[in-house]
């Protein structure tokens, strides 16, 4: 149910439509808000490279929203690490909606120079030709991997660890080029420290893949899914439609309250490993009764994961009045359903 603040942000919107820049359109996170922004009568640019986004995404937003609303869709084919593509998108635009990114912790331990590319020069690119366009905001995505080594919960926006990964300090430089936008060039940014965002059409496959629809893909298949470590490890797991929502608040918040600043994004609880893989198999055995999927198996702790993660949503809830609307089991059972339809016909 959408209350409260973000009621009178969809509202405000649906009335004063504008042009806004989706980078990452294709990805998983960024169709996601590409539907939301069509469907509030938003005229959107949406930016990809297809490295990780797919076009099966935007084929689905199509498919979802009237004829009318896809036609204030224009998509350009271009990479956040060209200045140029940058600059051209974001002629004309009022907000920024950053999303384009490579991630996954194990990528960026394989390669750091590819994650810093798209992930560090590909964001100081963005906010560059924000600057040089005179976009109003600029929100990009961050990530909770940057309180890194804390073992403080719940994470707590001002009390960071050292990082972990190439991936984490990647997003944290991100953070820091944003902020300095703010501060020093007069650019309004706003990060979003996501928690493990999952939700329908995140893609299953490759080896890079989250662990919600990897997983939920494994037991479809019959196949036992691998836990990194005992299984007490523990994630604030945050469906897409939270994340959507914080997007939008996060771009019609007053400036005073959320500019150069940073705001966790999850549900605000977490999972164990083994409580996840327990919540899968009961949504996969209402959804498909009689199913049996296998134990799972155990592997050594990976390089560059942390132990525990859970948000504190203090500071997101007063600033931005984000509350977030769907929990995570509920979530799960949804992805579940999705995935099952898309999989098992």
């Amino acid at each position: 149910m959408v209350t409260g603040r973000y009621a009178q942000a969809t509202e405000h919107l649906r009335a004063h439509p504008e042009r806004w820049l989706v980078t990452g359109v294709a990805g998983f996170i960024g169709s996601g808000i590409l539907r939301q922004l069509l469907d509030l009568n938003q005229d959107v640019v949406g930016l990809d490279n297809f490295a990780t986004g797919r076009r099966e995404n935007l084929e689905d937003v199509r498919a979802r929203v009237s004829e009318a609303a896809w036609k204030r869709f224009e998509f350009r084919a271009g990479d956040i690490v060209q200045p140029a593509d940058c600059l051209h998108a974001c002629q004309g635009v009022r907000y920024v909606l950053h999303q384009a990114a490579l991630g996954s912790v194990p990528r960026s331990l394989k390669n750091p120079q590819a994650t810093h590319e798209a992930n560090a020069t590909g964001t100081l690119n963005v906010l560059h030709a924000a600057r040089e366009a005179g976009v109003r905001r600029v929100v990009y995505a961050s990530s909770s991997s940057v309180y890194g080594d804390s073992t403080e919960l719940p994470r707590v926006e001002a009390r960071l660890g050292m990082p972990l990964s190439p991936y984490a300090a990647s997003k944290r430089a991100c953070e820091l080029y944003a902020s300095s936008f703010t501060r020093a060039l007069g650019l309004p940014t706003v990060g979003l420290r996501y928690f493990n965002v999952f939700g329908p059409r995140q893609n299953p496959d490759g080896p890079y893949a989250a662990v919600i629809p990897r997983w939920i893909a494994n037991l479809l298949a019959g196949r036992p899914c691998t836990i990194f470590g005992d299984g007490q490890s523990s994630r604030d797991f945050c469906y897409l439609d939270n994340a959507v929502q914080a997007n939008l608040l996060a771009t019609t918040a007053g400036e005073e309250a959320v500019a150069g600043e940073c705001f966790n994004v999850g549900s605000g609880e977490a999972l164990s490993l083994l409580e996840l893989h327990a919540s899968l198999v009961e949504a996969l055995q209402a959804a498909r009764p009689g199913m049996a999927p296998p134990a799972p198996r155990f592997e050594a702790f990976r390089a560059g994961d942390v132990a525990h993660s859970r948000a504190d949503l203090s500071r997101a809830q007063e600033r931005l009045g984000y509350f977030p609307g769907v929990s995570i089991r509920a979530g799960l059972k949804a992805a579940v359903d999705w995935y099952v339809r898309e999989r098992m016909g």
